[in-house]
């Protein structure tokens, strides 16, 4: 069976499960707390064992000196890295102690409170600590340890007189780490154990410290779930596995698991998401983007209760993961999701998630982007707008920039913060779980991996800050710790809630010490970034997460929508300008004039990319670990003389853009998207021009196109929209090439249209089915290659501007210099342009059957737009 039973026994309530197309009835213990209650919280009262951890954490720290060398000049205080003076375990937690000390003596200056005269009492007993321990000789191991273990216990006790500590009940939950190691697996609800719940800590910083299951008299009081109780099941371990392909493996389970919870503004609501854990344990292979692909009992979805365990409601259903709910200041609620449909394209079976909005009560769904890959943890900043992280890899490595993108709450102007273009080596491969630290024009985020789950190291950015692809606007928070993946870090910290710029909650588990490594049972801590680290929480059956205080905090302004509601169906618009395009971060090309912008729209890869059936074209180098980007030309509109642009173009769509010259080529193509709103109007400074330089001023200049209606797109040529290959290309060589190169077959590639399938293929990139001209043109004279030979160049990440497509390709230098007597009109010259101008591609669909009725010269749309 798909499901085992519980056998709890029913004191109050009876719920209806669905069962292999039977409903049956289950009992439902309502009342009774949770078995992953887990232990009271310590409070005030220093943990047991905890000073060993400590001891053995910073003996490890001490080992890695190099690291804190190598990190220093990133770090936000240098209190928390391995000074040449620090000798042992005592000489790191007294100065760092002694640090916390004095900024918490400084916060509560000239309030004459208890904390201020209590810090003053603490202040004499950590100097008589220091001098206790300037008296041992650092040789004396057990003396110095003694002392340790009281500065141990003093600093709980100044660390937890933190003003900002002014809550007594924290959030948290529960949950084992998914099955799989994924960024993008991880919230997969297929992926999950079960275990875990909802759990509130009640006074954790001071005497009378207790944890209170918030669900426990709970039950949902509508939907499918209707009278049932949303619970992690009993506490044993399941032999389950997740096999990457869409699958879960392994016995029945009882129980389901909880995931992202946020508060509302007023503290008076939480939102979160839960999988049952039951049905099918199948993914659902299919092309119709009105469906999900898993059965409703495996996905996540999302719930919202009252603080005090109440009018517990389910605000939506359906055969997709809903996750990562974020209360928005309208009080609407943002949301993750992946009903935009698609799959990632570096391998196995990921769908796509991207972020969507709802009404509080979970109807008026809207998708807030319609971006092709995955994306994660929405947070609002002071100022209204969405925050979220995003997966941007256009023709680009799938390993790279999974970075902190802004958008309005109406999913307006999405734009990256910083980091879009960075150097892998010298940045976190992901920065997720951001969150605006209060009265800072900084964020903090966790740096994360790509082949692993959301955690890493801590660390702030500024967005103020000119980004250098590096680490200019990123300061680590925690030294302690690198990078995971791209810096060989580990999954040591995650899920932080600023209190203060210098002050996190946030969850802990150390995973480089051995001597205490705890399989990534992470443990709930007050983190500062003088470099202490104070358990508040830990549960050794289970990992703790997300500890948010239960209380109010500042609203952000609401900001207007100007999201024009379109009925499903019909046609939507948005305007864009653009002031002036020579307004870049990168030089063009001297003499350039731009006369046109090409508009693309890029196509979410519809099939699991496991099961792709062809290659969409030649693959490109920096992006050899993905399926290529199947796209379609829209058109282009015109540039004025001072560089200005005005045009309408579709929304719902993902676009890039392309700059062209007077012949009509591409001089630069993006490298990520971008999307549009029904009604919205874009303003552009200019081409990915300099974050932080000052707009141009337009006071007394009116730029060109601004003094026009909005340009209407211009369509390219048949085989455009949808591409094609035989559409588009065959066409030329038919009438201009065939008959020359098969009189000469002896010393000429043969450019018909025979279909002929390629003799081996590789990773993401299978034996294809081609034409044999595009097999004689595009490995040798076609573009498909930025340049750059590995992740330290800067050509992985963008296009330099004049060395791009046809201007790159020697097929278009061939046909310049003159190639025998061919003389091809403008029409078809363009029509190769266009082709080399996109990345030379040969199909424009993703699916088996597409392809076939495209390789047979018909056109073929995509089923997922």
């Amino acid at each position: 069976m798909y499901v085992r039973l519980s056998t709890r026994l029913c004191v109050s309530a009876l719920a209806i499960v669905f069962v292999f197309g039977a409903f049956i009835p289950v009992t439902v213990a309502k009342g009774l707390p949770s078995e992953w209650l887990g232990p009271k919280p310590p409070g005030k009262q220093y943990p047991e064992g905890e000073e060993d951890r400590q001891f053995a954490i910073l003996s490890h720290d001490l080992q890695q000196r190099a690291r804190f060398k190598q990190f220093a000049p990133q770090t936000l205080r240098q209190e928390s890295l391995i000074l040449d003076a620090d000798r042992d375990p005592l000489d790191v937690i007294l100065r760092r102690s002694e640090a916390l000390l004095a900024d918490l003596t400084q916060m509560t200056k000239g309030t004459n409170t208890k904390k201020s005269a209590d810090l003053s009492e603490m202040a004499e007993e950590l100097a008589a600590r220091r001098t206790a321990a300037d008296r041992i000789d650092v040789r004396d191991q057990g003396q110095r340890r003694a002392v340790f273990d009281r500065v141990c216990r003093l600093r709980r006790r100044i660390a937890f007189s933190n003003p900002l500590l002014d809550f007594n009940e924290l959030l948290i939950l529960k949950r084992h780490l998914a099955a799989y190691r994924h960024m993008c697996d991880q919230y997969y609800g297929m992926a999950q154990r079960p275990g875990g719940g909802l759990f509130v800590l009640l006074d954790p910083f001071g005497n009378d410290p207790n944890i209170r299951d918030l669900l426990a008299d709970s039950t949902v009081a509508n939907g499918r779930l209707r009278g049932q109780q949303l619970t992690g099941g009993p506490k044993r371990t399941w032999n389950i596995s997740f096999d990457g392909r869409g699958n879960q493996r392994g016995e029945a389970t009882e129980g389901g698991s909880f995931l992202s919870p946020d508060v509302s503004f007023d503290g008076r609501g939480i939102a979160f998401a839960y999988v049952e854990g039951r049905g099918d344990p199948t993914h659902r292979h299919h092309t119709d983007p009105s469906r999900g692909h898993w059965d409703p009992g495996r996905c996540y979805h999302i719930f919202t209760v009252s603080a005090d365990g109440s009018n517990l409601r389910m605000l939506a259903d359906g055969t997709w993961n809903d996750f990562d709910p974020c209360f928005m200041p309208s009080g609407r609620i943002a949301f993750i999701s992946e009903r935009r449909g698609g799959y990632l394209r570096c391998g196995r079976v990921c769908p796509t998630f991207t972020l969507f909005d709802q009404a509080a009560d979970g109807s008026d769904v809207r998708c807030l982007s319609y971006h092709e890959t995955n994306e994660w943890h929405p947070s609002v900043s002071h100022d209204g707008m969405i925050v979220w992280t995003r997966w941007d890899y256009i023709d680009r490595h799938g390993q790279v920039v999974h970075l902190p993108w802004i958008t309005t709450p109406d999913g307006r102007d999405p734009r990256a913060i910083h980091g879009n273009f960075a150097v892998r080596s010298k940045r976190p491969d992901m920065e997720v779980d951001i969150r605006a630290i209060p009265k800072s024009q900084r964020f903090v985020a966790t740096a994360a991996p790509h082949h692993n789950q959301s955690f890493g190291s801590l660390v702030v950015f500024d967005p103020t800050v000119k980004d250098d692809d590096a680490m200019s606007p990123v300061k680590r928070v925690t030294p302690d710790v690198g990078f995971p993946e791209s810096q060989r870090g580990s999954l040591s910290y995650g899920q932080a809630w600023p209190l203060s710029e210098d002050y996190y909650l946030c969850v802990y588990a150390p995973a480089e010490v051995g001597a205490v490594q705890s399989r990534n049972v992470f443990g709930v801590y007050l983190v500062d970034a003088f470099g202490n680290k104070e358990l508040i929480y830990r549960d050794p059956e289970i990992a703790c997460h997300n500890p948010i205080p239960l209380r109010p905090r500042p609203v952000p302004p609401v900001l207007p929508e100007q999201y024009q509601r379109v009925a499903a169906g019909e046609p939507a618009e948005a305007t864009v300008a653009v002031l002036n395009v020579y307004n870049t971060l990168q030089p063009w090309p001297e003499e350039t004039r731009i006369k046109a912008l090409r508009v693309y729209q890029i196509l979410p890869l519809s099939i699991a990319s496991s099961r792709v059936s062809h290659a969409t074209g030649m693959q490109i180098p920096q992006a050899r670990d993905s399926i290529n980007l199947a796209r379609a030309v829209l058109g282009t509109v015109p540039v004025e003389e001072d560089g200005s642009v005005h045009f309408k173009a579709p929304a719902r769509k993902e676009l890039y853009f392309q700059a062209l010259d007077e012949q009509g080529l591409a001089v630069i193509s993006m490298r990520s998207g971008t999307h549009l709103q029904p009604g919205e109007r874009l303003m552009c400074q200019g081409c990915h021009e300099p974050r932080h330089r000052a707009p141009h001023s337009t006071a007394d200049t009116v730029p060109l196109a601004m003094r026009r209606p909005p340009s209407q797109l211009t369509p390219g040529p048949d085989g455009t929209n949808p591409f094609s290959y035989p559409r588009l290309v065959q066409p030329v060589l038919d009438r201009h090439c065939v008959k020359c190169h098969a009189e000469n077959a002896e010393k000429a590639s043969p450019l018909d249209g025979r279909i002929v399938k390629t003799s081996r293929g590789s990773y993401m990139n299978p034996v294809t089915e081609y034409y044999v001209s595009y097999l004689s043109l595009a490995p040798q004279y076609g573009f498909y290659d930025y340049g750059g030979t590995s992740f330290n160049d800067p050509k992985w990440y963008r296009t330099t501007p004049g060395e791009f497509g046809a201007r790159a390709s020697k097929l278009y230098e061939l046909l310049q210099k003159g190639h025998y007597d061919v003389k091809l009109p403008p029409d078809d010259m363009h029509r190769l342009t266009v082709w080399l101008d996109s990345c030379s591609l040969f199909y424009g669909v993703y699916e088996k059957e597409g392809g076939q009725a495209q390789l047979r010269g018909e056109i073929a749309r995509p089923t997922l737009e």
